[in-house]
Parts: C-alpha cells; sequence; structure tokens
C-alpha cells in the first residue's frame, strides 16, 4: 500500500501543476481589433493591387516590340507603299505603331508638323498608361494616414475608459481594446502604404521605359523620312 501511494503522489502533482497553455492570436482576432478602419484599408488594399495588375499588363503589352516592324516600314516608305505602311501600323497596333502611323499619314508636310503630329500622339498614349496611377498614390498616402487616425481613435477609447473607471481603479483589461485598434490599425494603414508605395514607383519605372522605347523610335522613323531614298 505504501508503495503504490509513493508512485502515484508524483503523478498527481504533476497533473495539478501543469501550466495553462497561451492562447496565440490570429490574423483574423487581429483585424477585428482593428474596427471599421480595418475595412477601409482592405478596400484600398484590393483597389491597389487591382490597379497594379492591370497596368502591369497594360505595360508589358505596350512595351512588346516587333523587330522588324521599323524595317519593313522603310522598305514601304522607300517603295512609295504608304497605303501598305499605314496597314502594317494598323495590323500592328503597338504605341510605336500608332505614332509612325500618324508620321505617315503627315508625309508631304515640313518636318516641325510631322514630329508635332508624332508628340501628340506620344503624349496621348504615355497617358492611357498612367490611367490609374494617381488612385494608386492616393493609397500609398491616404493608407497611413487612415492608420493613423486609427491610432488616435484607438487612444481617445483608451482616455475615455480611463476616465470612466470609478475611483479612479484602472484595468488594463478596460484599456486594451484601444490599444489593440490604436496598433493594428497603424500596422495595417503600414502594411497598406507601402506596398502601394512600392507598386506605383514600379510601374511609373515601367513607364519611363516604354517613353525611352517611344522616343528612340520617333528619332529613328524621323532619321529614315531625312535619309536619302
Amino acid at each position: 500500500m505504501n508503495f503504490m501511494l509513493i508512485l502515484q503522489a508524483p503523478v498527481a502533482n504533476l497533473t495539478t501543476n501543469t501550466p495553462a497553455v497561451a492562447k496565440e492570436m490570429n490574423l483574423w482576432e487581429m483585424f477585428q481589433f482593428g474596427g471599421p478602419i480595418m475595412y477601409v484599408l482592405v478596400l484600398m488594399f484590393a483597389l491597389a493591387m487591382y490597379i497594379f495588375i492591370e497596368r502591369a499588363v497594360t505595360i508589358k503589352q505596350a512595351s512588346k516590340e516587333d523587330k522588324s516592324f521599323m524595317n519593313r516600314i522603310k522598305d514601304y516608305i522607300y517603295a512609295g507603299k504608304i497605303d501598305a505602311a499605314k496597314s502594317l501600323c494598323h495590323v500592328t497596333n503597338t504605341p510605336t505603331s500608332r505614332m509612325v502611323e500618324k508620321g505617315i499619314s503627315r508625309l508631304g508636310r515640313p518636318m516641325g508638323d510631322v514630329l508635332v503630329a508624332i508628340e501628340n500622339v506620344g503624349n496621348l498614349e504615355i497617358a492611357k498608361l498612367e490611367k490609374g496611377l494617381v488612385l494608386l498614390a492616393s493609397v500609398s498616402g491616404g493608407a497611413p494616414m487612415l492608420g493613423f487616425l486609427g491610432t488616435v481613435t484607438g487612444m481617445v477609447m483608451v482616455f475615455f475608459n480611463m476616465a470612466q473607471s470609478a475611483g479612479g481603479a484602472i484595468k488594463l483589461g478596460d484599456l486594451s481594446v484601444g490599444m489593440y485598434q490604436a496598433m493594428v490599425t497603424t500596422v495595417g494603414g503600414l502594411i497598406v502604404g507601402i506596398l502601394a508605395y512600392f507598386a506605383y514607383n514600379y510601374l511609373v519605372s515601367r513607364i519611363d521605359s516604354v517613353v525611352r522605347i517611344l522616343e528612340a523610335r520617333t528619332m529613328e522613323f524621323l532619321d529614315l523620312l531625312n535619309e536619302p531614298a
């Protein structure tokens, strides 16, 4: 009997002294602590990602080039096949081809008029590529500001709960909701703002590369017109 009691005593102590497992917070619970501002940040994030993906695909298509396009245009112009050159531009359907097509339609006029017509088309093409970038820039700047707004409202909630405490006794549990909102909204706003900022700069750099391509093709077309047949 004594031997069995000695064996059972440590087992009982182990079961009663086992520490409770700490609860881990998941992303959904963290999101809920942020309050209504987090839903606005989610919408802004979705808008930023849509603009980024749509613009990235559009810019990638605009940057594609047919290596033989300018050579074929040159051959058609030297052969006097202006309609064939226009048809080739229409079929190719790129910013470069639309600029060249406008230049071909101005053949016979002073070189300055041809250059102005090409530049006008180029400006329109760049404006098309930049569509939506203003919204993306607004998200990159507005999301952190919304996060800071959540910080301020959360701290207001903390001080309100402190003022409402009876007898000056303050419990940390009463303050945790406001502090959670203050921290979570700041984190959410910074994440959305940083991602939108990098997405905006990436798209701007891609558009700059397309601009350089258009400028190079414009000079190539003008040189083509100035070359002797």
